[in-house]
């Protein structure tokens, strides 16, 4: 007798559960949370800055923000070189780089849209569609990676790299088959399908494992750290914080903003998780600073590398 988890009744109820709206619901909790611990705390909080003490820690926490970046659009060339598409020439990073911006962009799918057109003119639609969905899996899978380095003797560890063991050539059209179920919208945009057998065509695997493309997106994380850390002790003068409590809350605050789509380029949900996760640990007035000079930094650095992809935009919208 075969098994078919389909056939059982909270499989069923799983299924009409509408993510879209749950999503949601925890975008606007995650404001509303954010917003009643800043007006709580605003009398302790001050924007004030020195300059002269702090610049060169800002600068160099906008440095790693930039750094970040590259590391994730390599991360990215080495994805579609896995699905066996090879770029001899850096266009590939030039392109995701001028396009992280549209990230922020109401929708949470038009920077998906663009990779996908520049892929398909010089490959295939399936090596496009399937690149630009597993990305953030890829993200997902190393930022869970580096927070499962402090929770080593705790469950929670096996929950952390799991995903990692579906990133593999037997089993990533599994992983691929999920996420298009929930990226539906990308799919309904771009016109595709994902089929076992529109896979298998198109797309030829090189090796068992993405081990550089993964590596990448494991520095991509940690040089977002690096720049929040950088920041949060240009405001803490006197209190020692533990770096790998903040590494682990960090990496699963930050993985909590990417997969909320709501939120553009999970602002509100990330600095709401870190606020929850951070807890009585880290004194409140300087988690709420450092968060919103981060947000500011990381923004700032999507922008200023996307000037030019906008410019382009705006004149030929003219």
């Amino acid at each position: 007798m075969r098994f078919n988890i389909s056939d059982l009744s909270y499989w069923k109820s799983f299924k009409k559960v509408n993510f879209s709206v749950l999503k949601n619901i925890f975008f606007i909790s995650s404001l509303l949370y954010f917003c009643i611990y800043f007006f709580n705390n605003f009398d302790k909080i001050s924007f004030d800055i020195n300059l002269e003490k702090n610049g060169v820690n800002l600068f160099l926490s906008f440095l790693f923000c930039v750094l970040s970046i590259f590391l994730n659009a390599y991360a990215w060339k080495y994805i579609v070189k896995w699905f066996g598409k090879e770029f001899k020439s850096n266009n590939l990073v030039s392109f995701y780089v001028l396009t992280n911006i549209l990230k922020y962009v109401p929708g949470g799918i038009w920077h998906f849209v663009e990779r996908f057109n520049f892929i398909k003119k010089i490959s295939n639609p399936q090596i496009a569609l399937y690149s630009i969905l597993i990305e953030p899996y890829f993200m997902l899978s190393g930022s869970f990676l580096l927070a499962s380095l402090g929770v080593i003797f705790s469950p929670l560890y096996f929950f952390l790299i799991l995903p990692v063991i579906f990133l593999n050539r037997k089993l990533i059209h599994l992983v691929l088959k999920r996420l298009g179920s929930l990226k539906g919208k990308v799919f309904e945009v771009l016109r595709l399908t994902n089929s076992r057998n529109q896979f298998e065509k198109k797309i030829n695997i090189i090796n068992f494992f993405p081990t550089r493309a993964l590596f990448l997106e494991i520095g991509f994380v940690l040089s977002k750290f690096i720049g929040f850390y950088i920041c949060l002790n240009s405001f803490n003068n006197s209190n020692a914080i533990n770096i790998i409590f903040l590494l682990v809350i960090f990496s699963i605050s930050w993985s909590i903003g990417l997969v909320v789509p709501t939120a553009p380029g999970g602002v509100g949900v990330f600095e709401a998780c870190f606020l929850f996760f951070a807890g009585r640990n880290i004194p409140q007035n300087i988690i709420l600073v450092s968060l919103i000079y981060f947000r500011v930094i990381s923004t700032s650095a999507d922008l200023l590398l996307s000037v030019p992809f906008l410019i382009r935009k705006m004149f030929k919208e003219i």
